[in-house]
């Protein structure tokens, strides 16, 4: 599976702050309550808010599949030593290109990656929120985490009429994926998980929109994910499964990514069917068989729990 264009951005971004187009490093000890780029946000471009006073640095994306109109983004920031900044929220603006003044405003919040025993993602957690794209382009996004050295991270998004992967407002494609049943029992079939939670592989999609239930389905690879943060994925719906009340029928499935769990195969045929270009992939998915949450990369407990909230 190809990987996200984070790597792509991250090196761009990387050539971009090497040849000095950023303002000055800011006193690591120091902590500021004062944002110098929050009262010039109206008028100022937003090469020139990442200009201003604090460190500049590249963010690291965490998705890439974006459409026109309403996007869930995740990002992390991490500063110049390789450590990542990790408050509990940051302000972000979105403009048409750097030398444009950025047309909105909007708040980021950190939500936490994995659960206690899981699969370690390497970070406590990542920067997620929504923008809204109004055609299709490339945007420019600044993040200024809140408290504390200043820092501003940019980043970009580049956005299609129509993302790859099914979206909100779509229907599910109703996939036979795996199951014990169809394995025979066999858990090494169905998962590359250290901790396999039986419940995961009880239901195909295809059954349960045959039986219009709602569900979960995540699409991911705990042994080989690509990214720093996917690779609690499985826990996290685990953690979500397991916090649901006992009069609830949301199913809850986890399909894995490779032929064979054989990263050498290729993808499977459920990936091929559900068009997906990266993984992790996690869908919530209502009793009429319609998306209501998409979610590229990694995510919360919390996060996929207020989705599965919704169609329940």
């Amino acid at each position: 599976m190809r990987r996200s264009a984070a790597a792509c951005l991250v090196v761009a971004l990387s050539a971009l702050i090497a040849s000095g187009c950023g303002g000055s490093d800011g006193d690591d000890g120091a902590t500021t309550t004062s944002n110098a780029t929050t009262t010039a946000a109206a008028e100022e471009t937003l090469e020139a808010l990442w200009r201003a006073p604090g460190e500049d640095v590249a963010v690291v994306p965490g998705t890439s599949d974006h459409q026109v109109g309403a996007n869930r983004i995740s990002f992390l920031v991490v500063d110049k030593q390789g450590r990542v900044v990790a408050r509990p929220t940051a302000r972000v603006w979105l403009a048409r290109g750097l030398k444009e003044v950025p047309f909105a405003q909007t708040t980021a919040r950190l939500e936490p990656i994995g659960v206690p025993g899981g699969e370690s993602a390497g970070v406590g957690g990542i920067y997620v929120a929504t923008i809204t794209t109004p055609t299709p382009g490339k945007y420019w996004f600044m993040a200024e985490p809140v408290g504390g050295t200043e820092i501003q991270a940019l980043g970009n998004v580049v956005v299609a009429r129509k993302s790859a992967a099914p979206s909100v407002g779509d229907r599910a494609i109703p996939s036979k994926t795996p199951t014990l049943v169809s394995t025979g029992g066999d858990l090494t079939a169905l998962t590359t998980s250290r901790r396999p939670d039986r419940a995961l592989y009880r239901t195909s999609v295809a059954q349960a929109m045959k039986a219009k239930q709602p569900f979960v389905v995540a699409f991911a690879t705990p042994q080989f994910c690509q990214t720093r943060t996917c690779g609690p994925t499985v826990d996290v719906v685990s953690a979500a499964r397991k916090t649901q009340p006992a009069s609830s029928d949301v199913q809850f499935i986890h399909v894995e990514v490779y032929q064979d769990n054989d990263p050498a195969k290729g993808v499977n045929r459920w990936v091929k069917e559900w068009r997906l270009p990266t993984e992790p992939f996690t869908y919530v998915v209502d009793r009429k068989g319609v998306i209501r949450k998409k979610l590229e990369g990694a995510y919360s407990v919390a996060e996929l729990g207020r989705a599965v909230a919704a169609v329940r």
